[in-house]
């Protein structure tokens, strides 16, 4: 993968396919840290499957016998001189940990963390997202929770117009986070 919100995305799907109601996506920015945390409350892994869960022969997907989403994010956090964690228990959900040197010649780029969540958003609407970015002591929130009280139940966060309100807004509050840390 050639961005970290792809990586991300992964993790996402794994997280809905674990039949996740709640995502948290924590995504913070110290100094040459960065560091990505995806909290979900999914049916878990088992402790076998958790000692094996970093190997890409390893896989709970019936379409193929290879997953390589979190051996792939291992890998690209450790060529930074960062880690990967996973921490994981049945019947309670996963989470998983990277952290990158982002002054690394070899950090990838964070990508396009907007289209990352919208696609997420439109393609689960019932799951509640909580993202947070948080970049030299300030943050931005996007809670999906909140946007159904403001938008009422009658109007879906799949719909186009609030996907596309949804990615704009990311993208802005996103900029002016990094802008002020300029």
């Amino acid at each position: 993968m050639k961005e970290l919100s792809l990586h991300a995305l992964d993790i996402i799907q794994n997280s809905i396919a674990a039949k996740a109601t709640r995502l948290d996506l924590l995504l913070e920015e110290s100094g040459p840290i960065l560091t990505l945390t995806l909290t979900d409350n999914g049916c878990g892994m088992s402790p076998e499957l958790l000692a094996r869960a970093g190997d890409p022969f390893t896989t709970t997907r019936t379409t193929r016998k290879m997953g390589l989403g979190l051996p792939l994010l291992r890998l690209s956090a450790e060529m930074t001189g960062g880690s990967l964690s996973i921490d994981s228990r049945e019947g309670i959900g996963t989470r998983v940990t990277a952290a990158f040197r982002s002054d690394h010649i070899d950090c990838l780029p964070l990508g396009d963390m907007a289209a990352t969540l919208a696609l997420t958003i439109q393609g689960a609407p019932e799951v509640d997202l909580l993202y947070i970015h948080r970049k030299d002591g300030r943050e931005f929130r996007l809670d999906t929770r909140q946007l159904r009280r403001e938008l009422g139940a009658e109007v879906s966060l799949a719909e186009p117009e609030v996907i596309l309100w949804i990615q704009d807004y990311i993208r802005e509050q996103e900029e002016a986070l990094s802008a002020s840390s300029i």
